[in-house]
């Protein structure tokens, strides 16, 4: 079923070309369409027992539609995949070759919004992805859409662009229902010179509460953070091997006591701190361009939100929420472009957590096809 409704969706916008403008211009299609296989292997549990290994077959589809009425106002609205309990993965089971269950065959819509753009600036309405520069999602799920408004300024010297994002936000709980609110800003300076190129960020993420979530896990609805991230990257020039270098930092400067009456959060009052080095090499933006990459991640348990941090590395949690924190890590990935549009991405993660000897390893090929 979740397969059929994808699929027959897919083959609606497959003919169209990346970035279609409609109606003269003032309407634009977009998307994309990824086909994954997933095997999940050698997995302990926090109390030490075994998972089941697993292989499935997955599918993720999303369409949007932009409408320009004027060059400065964009009003957009998109619809993804996935489990409505599920804030962030919009992917579909649609095999599993195991003999379990597949997903239900379910959409969401992930953005709705109001944009207003002019010389220096752009604020946003509505719900949208995040608008904070990031290089992955250990600290935030691309997924994991935000409602509220965004304004962002841009001013340029003669060797850089500067950046400062702000924005007051309701966090989802699920795809239709909202946990707590996020108070954010980011500095962000970017330089690109001849052989060399860097970006450098530093923001502060308030996080507060309710008192009652559906979906969310351990507390995550319902604890504050006060989070602060930043992170470097090096881009280094070449004709055929171009170096990416990079590297996050995230601090949890909330006060937990271990006397909380939440027993997970008194249990990890002092797992507060997070961060990640990486390196890619090459690049995937024409036909048989490549990029090798690799990560390593120490995320402890409450130096993020693990309700909307990344879902990639491990299959911790639930089938439609991911415990993606206290952890520690490798990544290697392999991204091969076949078209401008279409590529395909092999992803290996090994993974131990931090505070108990739950472990995993997790092995992705994707054929990724946007438009």
């Amino acid at each position: 079923m979740a397969f059929g409704l994808v699929t027959a969706l897919a083959l609606v916008v497959l003919p169209v070309e990346a970035q279609t403008p409609l109606d003269d211009g003032k309407l634009t299609l977009y998307g994309d369409l990824r086909v994954r296989f997933e095997s999940d292997w050698d997995s302990r549990r926090e109390d030490g027992t075994l998972r089941d290994d697993r292989d499935r077959m997955r599918i993720r589809a999303r369409v949007g539609l932009n409408w320009n009425p004027i060059d400065i106002v964009t009003v957009g609205v998109r619809l993804r995949s996935g489990e409505r309990r599920s804030q962030q993965s919009p992917n579909l089971t649609f095999w599993d070759l195991d003999g379990n269950g597949n997903d239900p065959a379910e959409l969401s819509v992930d953005r709705l919004f109001i944009d207003f753009r002019g010389a220096g600036f752009e604020t946003w309405f509505g719900r949208h992805t995040s608008p904070f520069w990031r290089q992955n999602e250990l600290f935030w799920d691309d997924d994991a859409s935000l409602t509220g408004g965004t304004f962002r300024h841009r001013w340029d010297t003669d060797d850089a662009e500067y950046q400062l994002v702000g924005g007051y936000y309701l966090l989802p709980d699920g795809m239709e229902q909202f946990a707590g609110r996020l108070l954010a800003g980011q500095f962000v300076y970017d330089h690109q010179g001849q052989r060399a190129g860097s970006t450098l960020t530093t923001g502060l993420f308030v996080v507060r509460g309710v008192e009652n979530t559906e979906h969310l896990r351990n507390g995550n609805g319902q604890r504050d953070y006060k989070l602060w991230s930043s992170s470097a990257q090096m881009r280094l020039s070449h004709a055929k091997f171009p170096v990416t270098l990079g590297a996050d930092l995230t601090l949890n400067f909330e006060s937990y006591s271990p006397d909380d009456p939440d027993p997970f959060t008194a249990s990890n009052h002092d797992q507060t701190t997070g961060f990640a080095v990486s390196i890619d090499v090459g690049r995937a933006r024409q036909r048989w361009d490549w990029v090798a990459g690799y990560s390593f991640g120490h995320i402890e348990t409450l130096a993020v939100n693990a309700s909307f941090a990344e879902n990639d590395w491990m299959r911790w949690g639930p089938i439609h929420q991911t415990d993606a924190s206290d952890f520690y890590g490798h990544a290697f990935r392999l991204v091969l472009g076949l078209d401008p549009n279409v590529n395909v991405i092999t992803q290996l993660y090994l993974v131990n957590a931090i505070t108990s000897v739950q472990d995993g390893k997790r092995f992705r090929f994707d054929l990724n096809y946007r438009f």
